[in-house]
């Protein structure tokens, strides 16, 4: 048996894709999980074979619950199953060490042999999100992301600064060197194109 752990903030999505895995006979789901911080306890304390999480969560991201499952080493293959077909997280999400990339509007049987095939050691990546992530590089890095991030909820400069512990120049900086990237006009414009692509 494939042991799963199931991550996902909607109870009703939840719930389906529960009872859609069990009726599959090699695949049993083990736990599940409401948010990323309870899903990264199910993990530790379940072990799985796989886990399966959504990438817009409380608490904890799918992207940065990817990169802790890996930074822990217990051997857990990480698919994340989402609404988001943007290759910019598509990129992501392999950069922090997710075996597979589906979107929800996949058949359970696509999920259910995607959770096969990451078991046996290889990838399961929607095809046509996997020929359009080649295409655009992500021009950000993760200071300019963490930044933009917090100007995209309208903080001020110096709250930026705060909660980044970075001086104000610094941030005024970032905030340039993104708008400048992104091709925007200001820090809301440069924030929306980027979570547009993927790369928030």
């Amino acid at each position: 048996m494939i042991r799963v752990v199931l991550a996902e903030d909607q109870a009703l999505v939840l719930g389906a894709l529960s009872a859609l895995l069990s009726l599959e006979g090699d695949l049993e789901v083990v736990g599940t999980a409401p948010d990323g911080e309870a899903a990264l306890s199910r993990v530790r304390e379940l072990r799985p074979d796989v886990l399966v999480t959504d990438i817009e969560m409380p608490k904890l991201s799918g992207l940065d619950l990817a990169a802790k499952v890996k930074e822990e080493g217990a051997g857990v293959r990480v698919i994340i199953v989402t609404t988001f077909g943007r290759a910019g997280y598509l990129r992501r999400a392999l950069d922090v060490g997710a075996s597979g990339y589906l979107l929800k509007d996949a058949p359970a049987s696509e999920l259910a042999e995607a959770i096969r095939r990451v078991h046996a050691g290889g990838r399961a990546i929607d095809p046509h999100l996997a020929a359009e992530a080649w295409g655009e590089q992500d021009p950000l890095t993760e200071r300019e992301r963490q930044v933009l991030r917090q100007a995209e909820g309208g903080a001020s400069t110096a709250v930026i600064a705060a909660q980044l512990h970075l001086s104000e120049g610094t941030v005024r900086n970032y905030l340039s060197e993104a708008i400048s990237k992104l091709g925007a006009q200001t820090r809301v414009e440069a924030a929306r194109s980027a979570r547009e692509k993927g790369w928030l």
